[in-house]
């Protein structure tokens, strides 16, 4: 017998306008980030208009959230950023490592690198979505 574990994946936009012409993009992107760093828990995804809590661009919690900043950018960074977290998220959950350090070290150098070769990637398999990838949220 086989056995399959569906993780669930929920995406929410806070405050965000404009955001129904890139939703599909954005789920094509997700499921690229599961197929390269596939994660085991459940996460949300919540796309942000404003930003919270002194965060940057993007931010993780201990619970699986990660927040994602759209205010006055291209998707294209905004899915490198939820390429970022993704790749934190994947650090925690299937690696079991430790945060580590905000500036340098192991996971956060890993998950620079990562973050912008996931984005060339997709736009590689995807050079349709090149236009809705270099729009503005806002």
């Amino acid at each position: 017998m086989k056995v399959f574990i569906i993780m669930e994946i929920k995406v929410k936009y806070k405050d965000c306008n404009k955001l129904e012409s890139s939703h599909n993009t954005i789920i094509d992107f997700i499921k690229h980030l599961q197929s390269k760093f596939p994660l085991k828990n459940n996460i949300s995804i919540i796309f942000l208009g404003e930003k919270l809590d002194g965060m940057t661009t993007g931010s993780r919690t201990d619970n699986s959230e990660l927040r994602i900043l759209v205010q006055n950018r291209i998707i294209r960074d905004v899915l490198r950023t939820l390429a970022h977290e993704w790749v934190h998220e994947y650090q925690i959950d299937v690696l079991n490592r430790d945060k580590g350090p905000d500036i340098g070290g192991k996971n956060e150098d890993e998950a620079n690198a990562y973050s912008g070769r996931l984005v060339k990637q997709f736009e590689k398999k995807n050079p349709y979505k090149r236009e809705v990838v270099y729009n503005s949220f806002e």
